[in-house]
Formats: structure tokens, sequence, C-alpha cells
């Protein structure tokens, strides 16, 4: 069996009304005030992962005396909850919530930077991976303290390559090569997004355009027109036609990698249990694996970071999820939790989802690898067992997920254009311009037709 590499690494209004009266955890400032309850909003909803998190916060209860009401909330209610209650100065607490949400609530004068700001001084700034904290980081001043992301991976049938000789891809050119050349072989081309309007397709054309240099916007300029984007169209207008039959969504691509109709498929970290094997509601069901459930995961190649024609330095697609305060919380006892969250409850919040959670604390002032080294040994996966990633993938592609947070990046994340990237990135404008590229449409045209989208929100955010 071909052992694993690492290549170049590089809503609705109801809800709102339903949750007000659940949400009122706003007190302003309790320095001098007795604190009874923290709201905490997350967007981690599954059953399992709040009942992780209730169990975490119930730890800080028992520590401080403070109840924590843990309520899930996905980010798109997030945002219209959050709006309503800060105009009837009722907030919650603490928020766990994506990047890309704390652009406009910055604008709208929600969050507290400066809590913020004393919490990463007070954790220590040089214990956050450097991608992550300039994720966060709005107006030269963090928007909350990054917790952890995930970043999206090209992953490849080691065995397969090895049988057509085609060597491992490193570049966007050797992906559209490769997925080409294996089209042809009859081993499938690459899974990845081509479903228009489509929210998962907006996400691997950005993880696809980034490596190769194409930025949303320069200087208060959209440049989705530039070279270096009609380039990264043309590649991926490749990459998809490979894709085979029919419209891939999240869903049709995981299962298309995990049956082994696709020899690549582009994807977040959260697919790492699934090749493993280990989540019963995603099975494996490659040929090869009715025999060997380890087949796929021991015949797979990870390349974490990918570069491009127009771009020679290799880089990542992350995400990251941040802990936030707004502005009239009760801002003492919200620290205490977020400083709690990041100590001594960070490795269990962590290990909630191991694959999708990876650390942006990489340690402590002390031991500046606390966390990563933790990370790299919890167990993963959703049938409950205990392998890690290490002892499933090897020590290279743990390492290389763990520090993944230090390279990640985002369109606009940390430059004056966040504002314009967040907006458009919720309002799905990129998947909801590219559909002529699916279907053999010009990608010069199609870049023209996105610069002029992301114009249009431009124009109607001043």
């Amino acid at each position: 069996m071909t052992t694993p590499r690492v290549m170049r690494t590089a809503p609705a209004f109801a809800a709102a009304a339903l949750l007000l009266a659940a949400c009122s955890g706003g007190g302003g400032d309790d320095a001098a005030e007795e604190v009874d309850t923290l709201t905490f909003w997350t967007a981690q909803t599954t059953p399992e992962r709040v009942a992780a998190q209730e169990e975490i916060a119930s730890r800080f209860t028992e520590e401080t005396g403070i109840d924590v009401e843990v309520v899930p909330l996905a980010g798109a209610d997030q945002n219209t909850t959050l709006l309503a209650n800060a105009a009837s100065g009722e907030v919650p607490d603490v928020i766990l919530h994506g990047w890309e949400q704390s652009p406009a609530w910055v604008d709208q004068g929600i969050l507290d930077q400066d809590a913020a700001a004393e919490l990463v001084e007070s954790l220590g700034p040089d214990t956050f991976a450097d991608g992550a904290m300039s994720m966060v980081t709005v107006d030269d001043q963090p928007s909350g303290v990054p917790m952890d992301g995930w970043g999206y991976l090209l992953l490849y049938r080691a065995d397969q390559f090895e049988k057509a000789g085609v060597e491992p891809p490193e570049s966007l050119a050797d992906v559209a090569d490769a997925a080409e050349a294996m089209r042809a072989a009859g081993d499938g081309g690459i899974a990845l997004g081509t479903q228009p309007g489509d929210a998962w397709a907006g996400e691997t054309l950005e993880a696809t355009l980034l490596p190769n240099g194409c930025q949303l916007a320069e200087g208060g300029t959209v440049t989705l027109d530039s070279d270096a984007c009609v380039e990264g169209l043309e590649l991926y207008q490749r990459m998809a036609a490979t894709a085979g039959n029919g419209e891939l969504d999240v869903d049709a691509a995981r299962a298309s990698y995990l049956a082994g109709d696709s020899s690549m498929v582009m994807f977040s970290t959260h697919i790492l249990d699934e090749v493993a094997g280990f989540d019963p509601n995603n099975p494996v069901t490659c040929d090869e694996c009715a025999d060997d459930p380890t087949y796929l995961s021991a015949n797979t190649g990870v390349v974490t970071g990918l570069f491009g024609p127009s771009n020679d330095d290799a880089v990542q697609f992350g995400n990251v999820l941040q802990l936030s305060i707004p502005e009239g919380a009760q801002t003492e006892a919200a620290k205490q939790y977020v400083e709690f969250l990041m100590t001594e409850g960070y490795a269990d919040s962590l290990g909630m989802a191991t694959e999708g959670r990876i650390p942006t604390r990489l340690g402590t002032p002390d031991d500046p690898t606390e966390y990563v080294d933790a990370w790299a040994t919890l167990p993963f996966g959703a049938d409950g067992g205990d392998r890690s990633i290490t002892d499933v993938y090897g020590q290279d592609v743990a390492n290389a997920l763990a520090t993944g947070a230090e390279q990640y990046v985002r369109w606009g994340a940390g430059t004056q254009d966040a504002l314009l990237a967040s907006v458009t990135i919720q309002q799905q404008v990129v998947p909801q311009t590219v559909g002529p590229l699916f279907s053999d449409g010009d990608p010069a045209q199609v870049a023209d037709d996105l610069r002029s989208a992301v114009e249009t929100v431009q124009q109607d955010l001043e």
C-alpha cells in the first residue's frame, strides 16, 4: 500500500422571536456586580456537540459558580437574532461564530473589540496561529479570539495514480492535468463543487482561485477579472469537466470519493474521518473497501497547500471560528468564560470534532506546542473509537494539519476589503454568478460577470 504523503504545506426572523427570551445576557459592565448566568451562542449545533459544550460549561460553573446557558444557533440565525437583540439591548455574552460574520458586526457596532484585544493579550498573542489571528482582525484590532478552524485539502488515490503512472499533484496545473489523465484512464477525475448557486461550490472555487493569487479585491478595487482569476477559472473549468455526470454538491462529491468513483476530491478536513471509515452515516463503499475498510485511508494522499501558475507560494483556504463578546454583554464574566474555553476547556472543545476543529491557539507561553501536540493525539470520528489522526494518516499529515492555521487565507480577511468579502460570501454572490463556467462558458466572461456582481455589492455598502 502507498502511504499518504504531504505535498507543499503551506434566516429566519421567527427564530429570532423564539430566542429573544432565552438570550438576554446583556448586562453591561459587570465588574462591580455578581453574575449568575452567562448566555453562550454557539454555531456548533448538532446534538452531540451541544451536549459536549454543556459538559464543558458545567465545569466552568463548578469552578466559578456562574451558570452558562448554551444556545445552539446557526450562522444565518445568529445574524438576524443578534441584530434584533442588539436593537433591544438584549445580547448574548459570548458567541462562537464564523470569521466572515465579524466585519459586518464590527461595522454595525455590535462587537466589543476592546474586550477581544484584552483577551488576546492576556492569553498571549504569540500563542495564536498567525493566519487565524490575521483572519479575525478587523480595522487593525481583534474582533474576537480565534478558537479553532479547518482547512481545505486535496485528497487523491495514491494507488490509482501509481497504477496510471501519474505523478502526485503539487500545483493547480498538476491537479487539472491529473484529473484529465485519471478520467482518461477510467478511474474518475476530481470531485468538487459544480452546482450553480450552491454555497459549497463557492467554497471550492475560492479554495482553488486563492492558490493562483486571485483576490476578490485589493485596496478597495474589485479584482475578480484579473489575469490570475481568469487563469484560475480556466483551471477550475478543466477540473469540473472531469467530475462526471450531474452537478456535484458537498454530499455528492464526498460520496463519489468514498465510492472510488473519483480519483481526487477537494474537501475540508471534515472528510478525514469518513475516508477512514469512522462515520456510519457516510461509509466507505469503494470496491476494495468491502474486504478492508481501511483501504481508502491507507491509499489516500493528502495535499494541504497548492500553488498556481501565477503564484509560487503554496496557500491553504481555511475557515476560523472565533469567540466574540458583544457590546452590552456581561463583559468581565464573559472574558472569564472565554479564557476558560481557551485553556482548561480547550482540548475537550477541539475533541468534539477533532478533524474539523484544528487548534488556532497552538500552545501556551510556557509550552508553545501544548495544544497542537494534544490535538494530534485526540480520537476522531463519529463511531466513538480511540484512534487519532496521527494513528491513521501518520505524523507528517497530522503535523501539517495541526499547523495549517498558520497559513489559512480567505478573500479579504484581515484587510480593508474584509467587509466587502464578508457580505459577498454571506450573500453567496460567487456561486450564484459562476454557473456558465460549468456549461463551457468563457472563463474571461465569467470573471467579468463576477467583478460586476461584487461591484454591485460594493455600491450597496457605500
